[in-house]
């Protein structure tokens, strides 16, 4: 296997991309060190390549990723078919996973929350920098740590954020 060093980012292309790309000024703007798989490049060749071969794809993308972020819209609950296959593999990968609001709640967000989600040792965060920084500098030895069986999702609580000055 591969060394794991990218942080793997499952997101509704069709409606919240925009998210993505600005996480991705971030990284260009800010100097934020996230090292990212942009997994939907591949999904601009749908037309002309099998669902499987998509799939093998992402799986090779998944076998460098050390962590995931979901990030969550208003529509991404209902998605049926690459999300929620995402968020099936980074499950059973084991991978921290970092579940971004784009609604900005600090928390998990039941209205908006995907099914498969639902119950997970995850971390649940606002669409701010600071903290999905936090999150992903933090939460992966925390999830590495956690004793067996405890699952559900986390949340920081507010002094976290004030202490990042959010």
């Amino acid at each position: 296997m591969s060394h794991r060093s990218k942080t793997y980012v499952i997101v509704d292309a069709d409606k919240d991309r925009w998210a993505y790309g600005l996480m991705k000024s971030w990284v260009m703007n800010d100097g934020v060190d996230f090292n990212f798989h942009d997994a939907h490049d591949l999904r601009a060749l749908a037309s002309r390549v099998t669902d499987h071969t998509i799939k093998a794809r992402l799986r090779e993308r998944f076998s460098s990723t050390k962590q995931a972020i979901v990030l969550v819209g208003k529509g991404t609950r209902g998605l049926r078919k690459w999300v929620p296959w995402e968020i099936e593999i980074a499950l059973a990968l084991d991978l921290p996973i970092v579940v971004v609001n784009l609604n900005d709640k600090r928390g998990l967000d039941p209205d908006l929350c995907p099914a498969g989600l639902r119950g997970t040792y995850s971390i649940h965060v606002a669409f701010e920098m600071k903290i999905i920084k936090h999150a992903l500098d933090v939460f992966p030895a925390e999830h590495a740590k956690r004793a067996m069986g405890i699952a559900g999702a986390r949340a920081y609580r507010n002094d976290v954020y004030t202490s990042l000055e959010l």
